[in-house]
């Protein structure tokens, strides 16, 4: 059975595990402290041209969400996200969870629209009873989308501006951000997205790690606790290094760029394999998460070659299908799946 039902369904790439491996007799400092994370930072600072970033890693998405969320608002905010949003969709309340509500409003093919979020803004600081509400206390986006898609350079500026103008941080979920940025389609880098957001995580879990996501504070804005409140949401690893290690493997050479790269080159090889039999896609992903849209019969046939998730119900005939490629997708997998799709 070939897998193509998410992207963190392998261990990690060789290199972060030798280089797991060719540091374990060493002793270091205890959470995040060793000289395996600072090294990693170092090389993060650059790779964003942010050298006044604070960085701190955690272990996974969802506990980095809850976390950072929950370190910037106060007691009596939400955060803003689209609909679609992860953290609205796919975290089983977490943020809800840490009491912060999420604060939904409409999505475009995923995406947030700048209008939209001025817009919302606007008719709440002149609602009467604004102070009877949730009050929106930070935004917050994914790069790329929970959708697949992907925000340009002008449309994350024109976000950045409207929660400057409302005094707003914007939080970006990057989880699969080397997807994002080796996108054939993409248009922003990593040090533009650094200076269009306050605080954002570079993916590792989901990007050649075997668990740990890396969070950026883009210009020395951490609150000035954040050890102690990630270390109140169980989320302060005493083995920091097993993060830090991984991250400094990832960093270096540009091998974190690299097989994002590979990633899509499969993603695209995918979607052109669809393509040429005719399928219908639910949107159009430039990314490494393509969502196909088959009749029921097809989906039973493919399912017992290959994983993959049904997104939901498109119609009493057809399902949107979701098959998603990563780091260590091999071209002997889309060739076997190839072969069952177009014969």
């Amino acid at each position: 059975m070939i897998s193509f039902e998410s992207d963190y369904n392998n261990g990690a790439h060789r290199k972060v595990l030798e280089a797991l491996v060719k540091t374990n007799d060493e002793q270091t400092l205890s959470y995040g402290y060793d000289q395996f994370s600072k090294e990693a930072k170092e090389k993060i600072r650059k790779a964003c041209g942010a050298p006044d970033a604070q960085i701190w890693f955690l272990a996974g998405g969802t506990q980095t969400n809850a976390t950072v969320i929950d370190s910037i608002l106060h007691t009596y905010e939400g955060v803003v996200c689209v609909s679609t949003g992860h953290i609205a969709t796919h975290e089983a309340g977490a943020v809800e969870f840490t009491e912060h509500k999420v604060i939904t409003i409409p999505q475009v093919n995923g995406k947030m629209d700048s209008g939209v979020l001025d817009k919302f803004m606007d008719e709440f600081l002149h609602d009467g009873n604004a102070d009877h509400s949730v009050y929106p206390g930070m935004v917050y986006i994914t790069f790329p989308t929970e959708l697949g898609t992907l925000y340009t350079a002008q449309e994350l500026d024109d976000i950045y501006k409207v929660c400057q103008k409302y005094h707003l941080p914007l939080y970006i979920d990057g989880a699969r951000l080397g997807y994002g940025l080796m996108s054939k389609e993409n248009d922003i880098t990593l040090p533009y997205l650094a200076k269009h957001c306050d605080v954002f995580y570079i993916g590792g879990t989901k990007v050649g790690a075997l668990c740990g996501e890396a969070v950026v504070f883009t210009h020395g804005n951490a609150h000035p606790h954040f050890f102690s409140i990630t270390k109140q949401h169980g989320a302060l690893m005493a083995k920091g290094r097993l993060i830090g290690v991984q991250f400094d493997a990832l960093f270096t050479d540009s091998l974190y760029f690299d097989i994002s790269r590979h990633a899509i080159d499969m993603a695209m090889r995918m979607k052109d394999i669809f393509k040429r039999k005719g399928y219908p896609f639910f949107v159009d992903s430039p990314t490494n998460q393509q969502f196909v849209i088959l009749e029921n019969s097809e989906v039973e046939r493919l399912s017992k070659d290959f994983l993959f998730t049904r997104w939901g119900k498109y119609d009493k005939s057809h399902t949107t299908v979701r098959l998603v490629t990563s780091w260590a997708t091999k071209e002997e997998d889309i060739a076997a799946l190839e072969q069952k799709v177009l014969g």
